[in-house]
């Protein structure tokens, strides 16, 4: 991929804001993502949250397809001038989100970025590759999500940083803190999931 079509798929270079990085397949996109971004933007007061649809997720298998998928992205943060949308993992050919990570960081060296992820993620977040390098990278926000609460609390990532842990009252200082550091977020819940939109969808 050139070097321009890679700067077309990431904040600018020269950034100082605090960006929240919201990776996902995203299969399909509904309110319950927007609602982790939203949750994200006004608790942590970032300046803008990036959506980085994943081509695939290699612990669920294949995805719809991709286009579709960033459009539907695009349409549901519309007219949210502090959301974005990047197609940087097709352009890039990334698969993971320690690559994805690894790429932003590179590209925006005095930015203050935060991965942020549903508490439905954290549950399983150890299965992802790297985890710990992720973990030990960059600050992680988790915003609570119905039902999984409690799996998310007891999951191998809360266990082990748990000392890590920023209280919410302290949750603004997250991007400025060294990793490992992370926090909950919590706000009015949004039962909506994309496994449960995938069941009512009718089969062809």
């Amino acid at each position: 991929m050139s070097r321009f079509r890679l700067i077309r798929q990431l904040p600018a270079a020269s950034t100082r804001q605090r960006i929240g990085l919201f990776g996902g397949s995203f299969d399909p996109v509904h309110a319950g993502h927007v609602h982790v971004a939203r949750t994200a933007l006004r608790q942590l007061r970032l300046d803008a949250v990036w959506w980085f649809p994943a081509r695939g997720n290699p612990l669920k298998g294949a995805a719809g397809d991709y286009q579709t998928r960033l459009e539907a992205v695009r349409a549901a943060i519309e007219g949210q001038s502090a959301m974005h949308v990047s197609g940087l993992e097709a352009e890039a050919g990334l698969t993971y989100s320690i690559d994805l990570i690894r790429t932003v960081q590179a590209h925006c060296r005095q930015a203050r970025l935060v991965w942020l992820m549903g508490s439905d993620n954290l549950a399983g977040f150890h299965h992802w590759k790297a985890w710990r390098e992720i973990a030990e990278t960059i600050p992680i926000a988790v915003v609570a999500r119905p039902g999984t609460l409690l799996p998310a609390r007891q999951a191998p990532f809360a266990r082990l940083y748990r000392s890590a842990r920023l209280q919410r009252h302290d949750a603004r200082a997250l991007l400025t803190a060294r990793p490992p550091a992370w926090t909950w977020l919590t706000a009015p819940l949004n039962p909506i999931s994309s496994t449960a939109l995938r069941a009512r969808s009718p089969q062809p």
